[in-house]
C-alpha cells in the first residue's frame, strides 16, 4: 500500500495533509518562511519548507496557511513567477507592497480570534520578526506558538542535511588572518559591553575563521554557529566536515569543535544574565530561546561591517577577477552573436550553459554566484526569471536579451547584467534601455560625503528614469562579499531602504550598480556594474568618496540613442570602454579580441 505521504505531490494535497497537523496539534493559523536556522538567502533543501508546500520556488516569501485561506506573500521581483507557479494549488498570491494588500501580521490580527494559536518554526523565525509581532499578538489573545514544527510531521522523505566538507581560504587570496579576524570582532564585543557573542549567520562565520563550504547552493559556506567568548570560540559543526589537519589549525587560533546540535545545551549552561551579542536579524528566535537567561545586547554583528570595507589587498584581488570575468564574458558573447549570425538555433537555457562554460575555464572559479537569468523579450521582466529545460524561450526575431549573471573565484565574486539587441531592437526598446544606461551613469559617476547613507544614493539613479515617468521595484545596490555571499550588508542602496546608523558608505565598500526597467509582457533592461567606494577628496567639508567601476564588459551601445545622452554621459561610457580594452585585451584572443575592440569602439 502506497504511504497517503508518499503521494503528496501537488502543493494542494501538501496544503492538505498540513491542515491536517494543525488540527491534530490545536493551532489555527501555520506560518512557514523562507528560511533556515541561520536565516540564509539560498537554502538547503532540507530547510526548503515554503517550496516543497507552495511549488513556488523564487528566494523569497512567506506560506501562511489557515483551515480555510492560503496565502504567499512575496515582493515585486517574483509577482509574475509566482503567480504562474501558484496555479492549482488554491494558494492566493499576495503582493506584499501593493497598495491594496495588507501586512502579513496585519491580516493575522485582523483574520485570527481571540484564543487562537499561531504556529511557526521557532527555528527559521527571526529575533526580530518575534519580538515586533510578539506584542500585537498578545493584545489580541492571539499566541505565537514556536516550538512546533509542523511540516516536518508531514515532509516524510525530508531531504537530510548537507555534508560537503569545509576548506580553508588561503592567501594569497585570502588576504586577513583568522587571528586577526577575531581580534578585531573581539575588540568590537569590548566595546558593545558584551561578554559572549553568538553567530548564526553562515557568511559571518566563514569571513570570521576563513573557512568556506558547499552547503549553500551558490554561496561557499557550510552550517555552522560560533559562539565567542574573550579566549575561545565553539564552533558548532557536524564533526565529519572538517578534516584532522584543519582541526589542528583551528585549534590553534583557539576554536574549539563542538556537534552541530550542542549549541542548545551550550547557550542553556551560559551563566545568568552574562551580557550576550545577538544581531536580532541574523539569529532565530528559536535558537535564543536556549539563552533566556543571558541579557542581550542587540546589535548588528561586528563582522558585518569588517568584511564589508575590503582591504586594498582584498581590492587588488578583486580587480584581478573582474578581468578573469570580463575575458569569459568576452568569449561568451563573441560566440554568441557569430552563432547566432549563422543561423543557430539558440534558447534562454543555452545561455546559461555556455555562459557557465565560459566561466568555468577561467583561473580560480569555484562556482557560479547564483543561477543564472536568461531572459529574451517578456521573460526578461521578471526580474528573477530563470530558464529552465522545461520552460524557457527560443532567442530570434527581434528583441532584447537580458542576461544576470556571475561567479564565485577564490580572489571575489562577480555579478553583472548586460542586455543585447537581437534583430533590430524598437524605438521604444532603444529609449528605454539609453534611460536605464543614463540611471547607471549617475550613479557610477557620484560622489558623496563618508558615513552617507547608502540608501540616499538610491535616487540619483532613478532621477533619469523618474523624469520620464518610470520607475522599478527593486533597489539599485547591493553589497559584494568576498568570495562570499553575492548579497551581503550592512549597506543598500534603496528607495525603500532606511538611514541606519550601520548603512553609512565607507573607502572599500563593493556594492552593485543596477537599475533597471520593466515593462510586463514585453521586455526588460537592467545594466549592472560592481563599484569599489574609493576616496575621491578631503575638503573643508569633510572627506568624500566616489566609486570605481571594477566590473570589465562592455556595455552594448547598439541599443544607444546617441541624443539621449549628455556630453558627460558619453565621456563616461567612452572613458570605461576604453578601460575595459586596456584590461582585458591581454586575456583574449582570436574572434574574442576582435569582439572585444568592435565593442568597445568610442560612441
Amino acid at each position: 500500500m502506497v504511504s497517503l505521504l508518499h503521494s503528496l505531490a501537488a502543493p494542494a494535497d501538501r496544503i492538505a495533509a498540513l491542515r491536517g497537523q494543525m488540527a491534530l496539534s490545536g493551532v489555527q493559523a501555520c506560518l512557514i518562511p523562507t528560511a533556515d536556522p541561520h536565516l540564509s538567502e539560498y537554502l538547503p533543501e532540507h530547510w526548503a519548507a515554503r517550496a516543497w508546500l507552495s511549488g513556488f520556488d523564487g528566494s523569497a516569501g512567506s506560506l501562511l496557511l489557515t483551515a480555510d485561506f492560503a496565502g504567499l506573500w512575496t515582493d515585486s521581483r517574483y509577482w509574475v513567477q509566482a503567480d504562474a507557479q501558484l496555479q492549482g494549488s488554491g494558494i492566493v498570491l499576495m503582493r506584499a507592497g501593493a497598495p491594496e494588500v495588507p501586512d502579513m501580521l496585519d491580516w493575522l490580527l485582523e483574520h485570527l480570534q481571540q484564543g487562537d494559536q499561531l504556529a511557526v518554526d521557532g527555528r527559521v523565525l527571526d529575533q526580530s520578526t518575534a519580538t515586533r509581532w510578539q506584542p500585537a499578538l498578545q493584545a489580541a489573545s492571539i499566541s505565537l506558538v514556536l516550538g512546533q514544527d509542523p511540516v516536518g510531521a508531514i515532509w516524510e522523505d525530508r531531504p537530510d542535511l548537507p555534508t560537503a566538507p569545509v576548506f580553508e581560504h588561503l592567501p594569497p587570496h585570502a588576504c586577513r588572518s583568522r587571528a586577526a579576524n577575531l581580534a578585531e570582532v573581539r575588540r568590537a564585543m569590548q566595546a558593545k559591553g558584551a561578554q559572549y557573542h553568538l553567530l548564526s549567520s553562515l557568511d559571518d562565520i566563514a569571513w570570521l575563521l576563513n573557512l568556506r563550504g558547499a552547503d549553500v547552493d551558490y554561496n561557499p559556506v557550510f552550517l555552522a554557529h560560533a559562539l565567542l567568548d574573550e579566549s575561545r570560540v565553539r564552533l558548532y559543526v557536524a564533526p565529519a566536515k572538517i578534516d584532522a589537519d584543519l582541526a589542528v589549525r583551528l585549534s590553534e587560533d583557539g576554536v574549539e569543535l563542538r556537534d552541530y546540535p550542542s549549541l542548545a545545551a551550550d547557550l542553556s549552561q551560559l551563566p545568568v544574565d552574562a551580557p550576550l551579542l545577538v544581531d536580532p536579524v541574523r539569529v532565530t528566535a528559536g535558537t535564543l530561546s536556549h539563552a533566556t537567561q543571558t541579557r542581550l545586547i542587540q546589535d548588528i554583528n561586528p563582522s558585518q561591517l569588517l568584511k564589508a570595507v575590503k582591504t586594498s589587498a582584498e581590492a587588488a584581488q578583486i580587480r584581478q577577477v573582474m578581468a578573469q570575468d570580463g575575458a569569459a564574458l568576452c568569449e561568451f558573447f563573441a560566440w554568441f552573436e557569430a552563432a547566432l549570425a549563422e543561423g543557430q538555433k539558440l534558447t534562454e537555457v543555452d545561455v546559461d550553459t555556455y555562459l557557465s562554460a565560459a566561466r568555468a575555464r577561467r583561473p580560480g572559479f569555484v562556482s557560479l554566484s547564483f543561477a543564472t537569468i536568461a531572459g529574451f523579450n517578456a521573460n526578461g521582466a521578471m526580474p528573477h526569471y530563470r530558464a529552465t529545460p522545461q520552460a524557457h524561450a527560443l532567442i530570434q526575431g527581434d528583441g532584447l536579451l537580458l542576461i544576470d549573471s556571475g561567479g564565485q573565484y577564490l580572489g571575489g565574486t562577480t555579478d553583472i547584467t548586460r542586455v543585447v539587441p537581437i534583430g533590430t531592437p524598437s524605438a521604444a526598446q532603444r529609449a528605454d534601455y539609453t534611460s536605464v544606461l543614463k540611471a547607471h551613469i549617475a550613479l557610477a559617476r557620484a560622489q558623496f560625503p563618508v558615513d552617507t547613507p547608502s540608501s540616499v544614493l538610491d535616487t540619483l539613479a532613478r532621477t533619469p528614469l523618474w523624469q520620464r515617468g518610470l520607475d522599478y521595484g527593486h533597489g539599485t545596490g547591493h553589497g559584494v562579499g568576498y568570495f562570499l555571499n553575492v548579497h551581503e550588508g550592512p549597506q543598500s542602496i534603496s528607495v525603500r531602504g532606511h538611514a541606519r546608523a550601520h548603512q553609512g558608505m565607507q573607502a572599500g565598500m563593493l556594492t552593485s550598480n543596477e537599475p533597471g526597467l520593466y515593462r510586463d509582457g514585453q521586455w526588460g533592461i537592467r545594466i549592472e556594474n560592481l563599484m569599489l567606494a574609493v576616496p575621491a577628496a578631503q575638503t573643508a567639508f569633510g572627506s568624500f568618496l566616489a566609486f570605481e567601476t571594477v566590473t570589465l564588459c562592455p556595455i552594448d551601445t547598439r541599443c544607444v540613442v546617441r541624443e539621449q545622452l549628455s556630453a558627460d554621459e558619453i565621456r563616461w561610457l567612452d572613458t570605461y570602454h576604453q578601460h575595459v580594452r586596456k584590461q582585458l585585451l591581454p586575456l583574449v584572443d582570436g574572434d574574442t579580441r576582435n569582439w572585444l575592440m568592435q565593442r568597445t569602439e568610442a560612441i
